[in-house]
């Protein structure tokens, strides 16, 4: 045996201190492994979408109403479901209705009371009883085990559990025991839960999505460009900042920085006032989808977003001159200006400018930041890397997530593995190396995770200005794109240089060859493999589908945000993966919580079979199979080593 190997086994032998113990613990480990597989549930590119999102948690993409149909089938109306969907999704606002209207309230607790109780049952039946109890709320947990534990030796069980219920509804605790049991169930449907990457911008609540996952039981994240780009706002990256704000003036979501996240825009605002106070910002118009937007500060936001594109195409600038191995000259375009003329010179050709009216640009050095904008600057990066709130959520992505994962078996990830026309991978250069494929994705990762933590000054401004190169870079996995032309749809009417080539990536999707090469590329040689794809929306209304290569790659972007819907013509993708099998869900627009709680209205979805699995998948053929194989095996060794005497039993 190992020297290691033996270390490991005296530890283990602390946590079980005789065979007696070693044994019960195998026995319940290999228990463990013959129990269905817990239910997966991936979202990607939510944008802010905090209503639409929290609901699809909630409903588990409608896992639970099929649970309610298989509990009850036709025992109950289809009016009396929608009713426990909407108890189960919004206890608290429905129990508030419910107190107002309902004539029997007694009643209609008992008959609540049971049917949670059926569904908690249910629900938990492919769980440990270890797992169930751990997932109890505190305050009931011994209650509700009570009454979902099988007691035999009680000759009268109907009596037995009523007078539990009845007790709970006697002494008053009926509401909280009632929100206790729906939480309850909305935590066992789902076992564990993928986001594949931009929870940020476009939409109005990033911040409270966020507040959400760091709250969920069991959670992943991989980047997409959206959250880097705030991830690099939060250590400190100007241009990432520049990036971060210009995009909350235009989708009118400044509110999520003020209100959300308590940054200091008053610098920012007094600075945009005074110096375009007369300057022409029509090309700076708010696209808002946000229905709480207050048109009263549309004057104002639209000189803020003025001012923060200038400054993101200046910092931009002087951050590529920084990093000439970013191969991005083509993305200076300010000094290819001709402020006589008004044009523009890209790709070479002449382009009329929409907007010449720059009070802070000195044409021989379009670059360089005035006085008042350096203050600005300086001030914002000062807020963004004191907001507690905002540095919490970052150091959240960066412990649960990376920019792709390996998950039972699976490959997530964002965007794309950057490729060329004849389906090699792209060679990127990063800090003076060549990288390619899955050493990519870890160089980029690396550097990342340095821009926001290293302690040396020098190593962490190299890492936020990679951190930059990630959000807009050509060669970036989670862009994916030859170039962002913002400049050029601020400025340029033609239509022809506001595309943006995607990678061959996306044209090579339905080839088996590139995909086995990307699984093979990430050390994933199954057949049974899956790769799981956001990041570009997938035009459902013009009959694309998101199932690519025959299955074998899915993309799950549908417009979860609202900015994409007409695009897309759905309110996005989810995907679904339980032990049975893989399901895509097609998502209808989401009205609101409010018409979902009161007009019991669920979000209305369509199911797409990716795979039916040839046989139940089991927790024995998870990542936590894997790693409970591995227990048994020194536990067995543990037990032979109390044998032989090697160590002495307590």
């Amino acid at each position: 045996m190992k020297e290691s190997d033996k270390r490991y086994l005296k530890i283990l032998s602390r946590q079980y201190r005789n065979i007696a113990a070693a044994s019960t613990e195998i026995i319940n480990l290999q228990s463990i492994m013959n129990l269905p597989k817990g239910t997966e549930h991936f979202l990607t590119d939510i944008h802010g979408e905090y209503e639409q999102f929290n609901h699809v948690l909630k409903n588990g993409s409608g896992a639970v109403r099929k649970k309610i149909d298989e509990e009850f089938g036709n025992t109950i109306s289809d009016r009396d479901k929608r009713s426990l969907a909407t108890l189960i999704y919004y206890p608290e606002e429905k129990l508030e209705i419910v107190s107002r209207e309902e004539e029997n309230l007694e009643d209609w607790y008992k008959i609540s009371l049971h049917r949670l109780v059926q569904m908690i049952k249910r629900v938990s039946s492919k769980y440990t009883r270890s797992k169930v109890r751990k997932a109890l709320p505190q305050d009931f947990a011994y209650v509700i085990e009570e009454l979902i534990t099988e007691k035999e030796e009680i000759q009268d069980k109907e009596a037995y559990y009523n007078e539990i219920l009845h007790t709970i509804i006697r002494i008053g605790r009926a509401p909280q025991f009632i929100v206790a049991l729906s939480q309850l169930i909305q935590r066992l449907v789902i076992d564990h839960l993928h986001v594949v990457g931009d929870i940020y911008d476009r939409g109005p609540g990033p911040h409270i999505i966020m507040d959400t996952l760091c709250a969920y039981h069991s959670v992943d994240v991989q980047w997409g460009n959206h959250d880097v780009v705030w991830m690099g706002a939060a250590s400190g990256s100007m241009a990432c900042i520049a990036n971060v704000v210009r995009m909350a003036a235009r989708y009118g979501n400044l509110a999520t920085l003020e209100d959300g996240y308590g940054i200091n825009l008053l610098p920012l605002a007094t600075f945009a006032m005074e110096t375009y106070k007369h300057s022409n910002c029509d090309v700076f118009a708010i696209r808002c989808n946000n229905a709480d937007y207050n048109a009263k500060d549309l004057s104002l936001d639209t000189k803020m977003h003025k001012a923060m594109a200038i400054l993101q195409f200046k910092l931009e600038g002087q951050l590529i001159m920084r990093h000439p191995e970013f191969h991005m000259e083509d993305r200076m375009l300010l000094d290819r200006i001709d402020f006589d003329k008004g044009t523009i010179h890209i790709g070479g050709k002449d382009y009329a400018m929409l907007d010449m009216d720059f009070p802070t640009m000195n044409p021989k050095n379009p670059f360089a930041l005035t006085e008042e904008e350096k203050e600005v600057m300086e001030r914002l990066r000062h807020a963004f890397m004191s907001c507690e709130k905002l540095q919490k959520h970052v150091r959240f992505l960066f412990a649960k997530g990376g920019l792709y994962k390996i998950y039972n078996g699976n490959l997530l990830y964002h965007g794309c593995v950057p490729m060329e026309e004849d389906g090699s991978f792209t060679k990127v250069e990063v800090c003076g190396r060549q990288y390619y494929g899955k050493e990519l994705y870890d160089i980029l990762e690396y550097y990342a995770r340095r821009g926001y933590y290293a302690r040396d000054g020098a190593e962490r401004e190299v890492g936020r200005d990679i951190i930059w190169y990630i959000w807009s870079g050509q060669g970036s996995p989670v862009f994916g794109k030859e170039k962002m032309a913002t400049f050029e749809r601020y400025f340029i009417a033609e239509k022809e240089t506001h595309q943006e080539r995607k990678n061959s990536y996306y044209q090579l999707l339905e080839s088996e060859e590139t995909v086995e090469r990307i699984l093979k590329e990430f050390g994933l040689d199954s057949k049974d493999a899956h790769i799981v794809n956001g990041h570009v929306p997938v035009e459902q209304i013009h009959g694309e589908s998101p199932i690519k290569c025959g299955g074998r790659l899915l993309i799950i972007d549908g417009g979860f945000s609202k900015a994409y819907q007409k695009k897309t013509g759905i309110a996005g993708y989810t995907l679904v993966c339980n032990s049975r099998g893989m399901r895509l869900v097609a998502h209808e627009p989401f009205e609101s919580a409010r018409a979902a709680i009161v007009k019991e209205a669920d979000l209305f979805s369509h199911d797409i079979e990716v795979e039916t699995f040839q046989r139940r998948k089991l927790v024995a053929d998870t990542d936590i199979g894997v790693e409970i194989r591995e227990r048994i095996y020194y536990l067995e060794e543990l037990l032979e080593a109390y044998g032989e005497g090697a160590f002495m039993e307590e």
